[in-house]
């Protein structure tokens, strides 16, 4: 027999994840603009609380992130009983896919939204099904009609990478209300903390029984190396990914990091304010250079240029002056370049960059 292993039908339909640049040839010290991290970093208790974990190496990990789940509840006002932790908010998406979608299956996701949701799709056998956005924002109407008997879960997140824009609270419950039970809604809120008083969707997770919540440590808790995410949502849901996650997924460093991360909510508040603050002075900078974006509510703005061809002769050209962005070609937005937030030498440093090849300097 001649026949070899093979994979899943769908899996080698999925494009490779390409995280962003870190390195530019021949430039030793470049500023990374690309992978929407915090430039300030986690907080001092949370390096602490990561170097303490050292003397438990020789333990095991507690398997049911009781201590951390008991902070993201006090800090949220949540059910800690209705959390589930996992490595990045990356895992709890492709946990809930593995759960709930599969062949024969549809998993809706938006034209410029996260590409690990159609990626979840494929892995588990199940269709992903792009809708339209309006204006580079989430249709609700477009995702509405795209609802057939075969779909098993709609994925959007609020605010949205790349394009930094956001659903309003009504139209997100708008959207639990008018699909059909047997669909879950899932609400990615990696970049929920960026928005002053937003819950991420953690109402419509304790209301709805299919609707789910996602977050990260990954971005303002400035913990992305670490890998630490977590969901919420209906007890039931939350009981099935805990029976299909790795029991030790996290391990003593996470958990601790996590927790103390948690609990330093004056650091997430700083964090919060510096970054609004510098976001809305680049944005206006770049369009007084004709560089213009839609109001963000993330850590990074969608800078949008002519064409593609301009957007990559700038990139080209902040990579010789040591700044890496993010092209956002495979999100369906060629003609934009996604520009994190940095602290306040970076943020300078792109208008500047961008105005010499603008040539308005």
């Amino acid at each position: 027999m001649n026949d070899l292993p093979r994979p899943q039908p769908g899996i080698m339909g999925i494009d490779l994840y390409e995280g962003g640049a870190s390195q530019i040839a021949g430039v030793a010290n470049p500023v990374k603009l690309s992978s929407n991290e915090n430039p300030f970093g986690p907080s001092d208790a949370a390096k602490e609380a990561y170097l303490r974990a050292v003397h438990d190496l020789h333990r095991y990990p507690s398997t049911d992130h009781a201590s951390l789940r008991a902070a993201i509840a006090e800090v949220h006002g949540l059910d800690p009983d209705r959390i589930v932790c996992g490595t990045g908010s990356d895992e709890i998406l492709l946990l809930l896919a593995q759960a709930y979608a599969g062949p024969g299956g549809e998993v809706i996701h938006t034209e410029h939204g996260f590409l690990m949701y159609p990626i979840a799709a494929r892995a588990v056998g199940a269709t992903p099904v792009k809708v339209p956005d309006r204006d580079r924002r989430v249709d609700v109407d477009a995702i509405l009609s795209a609802v057939t008997e075969r779909t098993q879960i709609v994925f959007i997140a609020n605010p949205n990478n790349p394009t930094g824009t956001m659903l309003d609270e009504s139209e997100v419950e708008r959207l639990a209300r008018a699909l059909p039970t047997h669909v879950m809604l899932v609400l990615d809120g990696a970049y929920a903390e960026y928005v002053e008083g937003f819950d991420g969707g953690a109402r419509l997770a304790t209301e709805y029984p299919n609707v789910f919540m996602t977050r990260t440590f990954s971005k303002i808790y400035g913990l992305g190396g670490l890998r630490i995410g977590w969901g919420y949502g209906p007890r039931a849901i939350v009981d099935v990914l805990n029976r299909i996650r790795n029991p030790f997924n996290l391990s003593h460093g996470q958990i601790a990091a996590a927790e103390a991360a948690m609990r330093d909510q004056a650091h997430i508040a700083r964090c919060r304010a510096e970054n609004a603050r510098l976001r809305a002075w680049l944005a206006a900078a770049l369009a007084d250079l004709g560089v213009h974006s839609d109001p963000s509510h993330g850590n990074f703005i969608l800078a949008r240029f002519a064409d593609a061809a301009e957007a990559g002769q700038c990139d080209d050209y902040l990579k010789t002056q040591g700044l890496i962005v993010r092209r956002v070609g495979s999100y369906g937005l060629p003609h934009c370049l996604r520009i994190t937030i940095g602290d306040e030498s970076a943020c300078r440093r792109v208008a500047a960059a961008i105005a010499a090849f603008k040539g308005k300097a």
